[in-house]
């Protein structure tokens, strides 16, 4: 199985902080954000990783190189501009292949187990999303989840409310007969929901979205001080 980490994203949020470094760069616990996925990858034998990029991409492909320093194989792909979400992937599909791929945004920390990211079955389904508890910051979430399905709002469904982590298992059919370009993935998702091909589960673990620099320093001195331990 391979995985792509989205990492081409400008980072306004934390700026001054990614003037001069890309987000998934910044450190928490003494290592990069995207370090941990790629390490957490690796733990459960996922080697091939794709990674996009755009903003500061010499620092970030200089910085992580082939990813041999971590016992992995990093394929690169360019956006001369951010493509957004799908965009990007469609970018990178010629590496990603025809098979499901696990996804995982760049600019989130987790202590979830990627293992069971192998597990899943997507059979019909487009997408398998790893949902969360919504934070302060998106009290009303972004889908709802309802015995194990995944639905829009507009679904009216009684499931819970729940915000989309940045981690997903992904077939590619999912993008069909789409041109490259910029493009965002949510409308896609909200359409194979319609479709009834979305499958979700609500993760147990710690999360954080480090958007911006105080949720970056704030998860930094948490891992010092051991509380996901």
């Amino acid at each position: 199985m391979k995985a792509m980490i989205l990492a081409a994203g400008i980072g306004n949020r934390m700026r001054p902080l990614t003037l001069y470094k890309p987000k998934p760069l910044l450190e928490v616990g003494g290592k990069p954000l995207i370090v941990w996925h790629i390490e957490k990858l690796k733990k459960i034998g996922v080697t091939e990783i794709i990674i996009n990029s755009a903003w500061l991409a010499d620092i970030l492909i200089g910085t992580l190189g082939d990813g041999s320093q971590f016992g992995v194989d990093i394929r690169w792909t360019r956006e001369a501009e951010g493509l957004e979400t799908a965009g990007g992937i469609i970018n990178a599909l010629p590496l990603l292949g025809t098979e499901p791929f696990i996804l995982v945004n760049g600019d989130v920390w987790t202590t979830y187990d990627f293992s069971a990211l192998l597990n899943v079955e997507l059979k019909d389904d487009l997408a398998h999303l790893v949902y969360v508890t919504n934070p302060t910051q998106h009290p009303k979430g972004d889908f709802v989840l309802d015995a194990g399905r995944s639905y829009t709002f507009e679904q009216e469904h009684t499931g819970e409310a729940l915000t989309y982590s940045g981690i997903a298992v992904i077939h590619p059919n999912m993008f069909d007969g789409l041109e490259a370009g910029k493009r965002p993935l949510a409308p896609l998702l909200k359409q194979a929901m319609l479709d009834g091909k979305i499958s979700a589960e609500k993760m147990q673990t710690a999360w954080v979205d480090v958007g911006t620099p105080e949720r970056l320093s704030d998860l930094d001195l948490q891992i010092r001080q051991g509380m996901f331990d």
